[in-house]
């Protein structure tokens, strides 16, 4: 089949590598100059190898826990799964070289203002800020604001410290020979909190960098073009904001699927739609056991980081 793809992320690249691998002649249009996401975490649970070939050059750093910063008790979450510290940029890039590698054609500087042409079946993995759900003329999700910065301290730890805030929380992360911090808030109140956040720990905010962190789930109804990935889709994770493995997954159940669109709308549907409720739910209980209830909350457990339950 001819296949579009749009947007040239990780999830994009990904599926178009995985659908030319099977015989599909697949083109990505990319709206940037260059790829690779520049502001983002990537901070990704070792699962990641089970989609691409492990690549450990991609890897900066690795973390085995987290605080979480109550005012009055801190708990330590183990994670099942090791967390990779890596640029999302360069394994943008890596899994573009596996795509071009399988023969898939990807155009740069395209901007897109029409559904493309000309196409058996057309997919939407164009982030946040989606064209392609605009064209289709779907419901914008709920957004958050993701910032960013990074100061020159080196820190080797293992783990990661987080504070919850009232719709989302701020974070310490160790990238070997740098610093990450940062906050996921509603705007207008993720600038002022992260203001006042960073007075308190004496550390002074340079390179400030913004995104918008959609939340919920966008599902197209259209049999030929279709929405996948995290961000154009809405399905980042209630907890941490994170896309990557829930986009990935998603680009897995489209695969199983395709190119019958119908049947992957509704087994999306099916799947993370019982992860949202349940995630959301425990998200809730955690923040109320935490601030009004904490000594109810264990000193340590052990989760999952992208399927809690």
């Amino acid at each position: 089949m001819k296949i579009a793809v749009i947007g040239a992320g990780i999830t994009g690249l990904y599926l178009a590598w995985r659908l030319s691998l099977v015989g599909n002649n697949v083109t990505v249009f990319e709206k940037r100059a260059e790829i690779g996401k520049v502001v983002c975490s990537g901070l990704i649970s070792e699962r990641l190898w089970n989609f691409i070939p492990e690549n450990k050059k991609l890897v900066e750093h690795t973390i085995d826990f987290a605080n979480v910063n109550f005012n009055a008790k801190t708990t330590k979450v183990k994670f099942r799964q090791k967390m990779l510290v890596l640029s999302h940029a360069e394994l943008d890039r890596y899994v573009a070289s596996l795509a071009e590698k399988a023969g898939v054609k990807i155009i740069l500087n395209h901007k897109i203002e029409k559904i493309p042409e000309g196409f058996d079946r057309v997919i939407g993995t164009d982030g946040a800020l989606s064209i392609t759900r605009k064209l289709l003329k779907l419901p914008e999700p709920k957004f958050r604001t993701g910032l960013q910065f990074f100061t020159a301290e080196k820190n080797n730890s293992d783990f990661v410290d987080t504070w919850p805030t009232k719709n989302g929380f701020f974070w310490k992360i160790p990238r070997g020979d740098r610093v990450e911090y940062g906050i996921m808030e509603e705007q207008p109140a993720a600038k002022k909190l992260l203001d006042e956040f960073c007075e308190k720990l004496n550390v002074k905010i340079e390179g400030l960098q913004a995104w918008p962190i959609p939340g919920g789930m966008v599902v197209s109804n259209n049999p030929q073009v279709t929405l996948c990935g995290g961000d154009a889709c809405g399905l980042t994770k209630p907890w941490s904001g994170g896309g990557v493995i829930w986009s990935l997954t998603a680009a897995n159940i489209l695969l199983r699927t395709f190119p019958d669109f119908e049947k992957y709308h509704k087994e999306l549907k099916r799947f993370f739609g019982w992860q949202l409720f349940k995630t959301k739910t425990i998200n809730k209980l955690g923040y109320f056991l935490g601030n009004y209830a904490p000594w109810l909350l264990p000193k340590e457990r052990e989760i999952d980081s992208d399927f809690i339950l």
